[in-house]
């Protein structure tokens, strides 16, 4: 099941938003719908499904389409897209604890003979460029070992 916000149009005050649902069962039927959430509520646009939704199935999409959407919808203010539409980085320490945590990383990483560069970008949410920032600086705080014997 997933819930995913398309898009938003503004209209003066009014703010309307449009989510697509997909819901997959294990049997391997699905359900597409387009939901539009207004001032007026929530409304169901369109639904798709493969294989076609009998009368009975119809009458509870209600109820499997309630929960996700409400949960996509709560959490967003009203001029903002919702929390699950946007990339969340982790919350990490600055300054020399999160240098310390970013050495401690990168140690465990190797140890289990994994690449250290992905590691600390998975834990911090950076990007490689900024994750090889980061691992320098606690090189040079004294967190990790010199990367070549200087002379």
């Amino acid at each position: 099941m997933s819930v995913r916000h398309t898009w938003v149009v503004r209209e003066g005050a009014a703010l309307t938003s449009w989510f697509e649902v997909r819901l997959t069962f294990t049997d391997g039927a699905r359900v597409e719908a387009l939901a539009v959430l207004s001032g007026d509520g929530i409304r169901v646009e369109d639904v798709r499904a493969e294989p076609p939704l009998s009368l009975d199935d119809l009458a509870v999409l209600a109820d499997w389409l309630e929960t996700p959407l409400f949960e996509a919808c709560v959490p967003g203010s009203a001029g903002a897209a919702p929390a699950a539409a946007r990339r969340a980085r982790p919350a990490w320490p600055p300054g020399r604890e999160g240098r310390r945590l970013v050495a401690q990383e990168y140690r465990a990483a190797r140890e289990e003979g994994a690449d250290p560069v992905l590691a600390v970008m998975r834990v911090t949410g950076h990007s490689r460029r900024k994750s090889l920032r980061l691992i320098g600086q606690a090189r040079d705080e004294g967190f990790l070992a010199p990367r070549r014997a200087r002379r």
